[in-house]
């Protein structure tokens, strides 16, 4: 990118731009974590990750908005900086300014967008639950149609007015319940059980806006979605005892559940077509992963096995993203210190 100097003002430095690269690293860390960790600890791991680096992502764009537009007409900066002296000091690029305002603009626009569906579909789907008549932790719903996932709680002050928030529960239709076989019921319950006690729509929430805040993040979001799946999958075999009937319950919900573009047919406006925090991940290596050995769940990998490969590197791109925060905390104290000179 060309760079632009205007009154003795220096280039925005390359630096400035490592928090837009480094989620680069997000697709063989997901990699890394989905086959080594377990799938509580690397979905866990994998969010924090993604959630650090969408931050630093954003309070990048941010600086180089106000540092990229330093001598522009109608710049963001204080009247106090107008000093000639103080904006000269201050690392100037129209170009990238111009193009950061855009894209800000667009993480803000999309992360109200994916709140906003977020909030409004968990609301719908309770107050449709509501007519029910019965506040049981499973509702099942009269429909030849087979589905099953766990729905949260209520938004704080939307499902119902007045009304005590009302908890997560776990929605399967008759379609679902009929494919199954009692144990396989059982095993289906249990895992999305486990999705409400972990609180998973959480960690997918994080990812989704993480995506938004900078694409080279998405490959976190599927990470994230197959291991929750897998946590889930463990919890349930944990419950039944025997992992051997959770796998065939996953294959076979999986099996009889339609495609996503099916899904929101027409007539079905209680519940059009299931959410994001609803998605199933690979099955075939969910059900692999359930007929192989459980996963180590306590305690760190040893350092040379595959697993301390994997752990060393969450912890380096986790060590690496808290670096770039405090180098960009450090651009603040710059600003700081300039607009101190300013006014003295």
């Amino acid at each position: 990118m060309a760079v632009q100097r205007v009154g003795g003002a220096e280039p925005v430095g390359v630096f400035v731009y490592l928090p837009l690269v480094l989620p680069l690293t997000a697709l063989p860390v997901a990699r890394l974590a989905e086959q080594h960790l377990h799938p509580r600890t690397a979905a866990r791991l994998l969010t924090a990750v993604a959630a650090i680096l969408a931050v630093c992502s954003t309070v990048c764009l941010a600086l180089l908005v106000v540092v990229g537009t330093a001598q522009l007409p109608g710049n963001p900066l204080p009247d106090s900086w107008s000093d000639p002296e103080v904006r000269a000091a201050v690392p100037y690029d129209e170009v990238t300014g111009k193009v950061s305002i855009g894209a800000l603009a667009a993480v803000l626009t999309a992360w109200a967008g994916v709140l906003l569906r977020h909030r409004r579909y968990r609301a719908k789907a309770h107050r449709a639950l509501s007519g029910l008549g019965t506040d049981s932790e499973v509702a099942v719903l009269r429909d030849d149609e087979p589905y099953a996932y766990a729905l949260p709680s209520a938004p704080r002050g939307g499902a119902l007015s007045g009304a005590p928030r009302r908890p997560g529960r776990i929605l399967v239709s008759t379609g679902m319940l009929a494919a199954l076989t009692d144990a396989e019921r059982h095993a289906l319950l249990a895992h999305e059980r486990a999705h409400l006690v972990a609180r998973h729509h959480r960690l997918l929430l994080a990812v989704q806006l993480a995506g938004c805040a900078n694409p080279l993040l998405r490959p976190l979001r599927e990470a994230v979605t197959y291991c929750t799946e897998r946590w889930a999958d463990e919890e349930a075999a944990a419950a039944t005892g025997d992992r051997r009937t959770t796998a065939r319950a996953v294959a076979k919900a999986a099996l009889v559940t339609p495609r996503p573009s099916s899904r929101a047919r027409p007539g079905r406006t209680a519940f059009p077509g299931l959410p994001a925090f609803a998605a199933t991940g690979p099955v075939p290596r969910r059900v692999a992963a359930l007929l192989g050995p459980l996963p180590p769940a306590n305690g760190w990998p040893p350092a040379l096995t595959g697993a301390g490969i994997a752990t060393a590197t969450l912890v380096a791109a986790a060590g690496t993203a808290a670096s770039t925060f405090s180098a960009l905390n450090a651009s603040v104290a710059l600003f700081c210190v300039l607009e101190a000179a300013s006014l003295g």
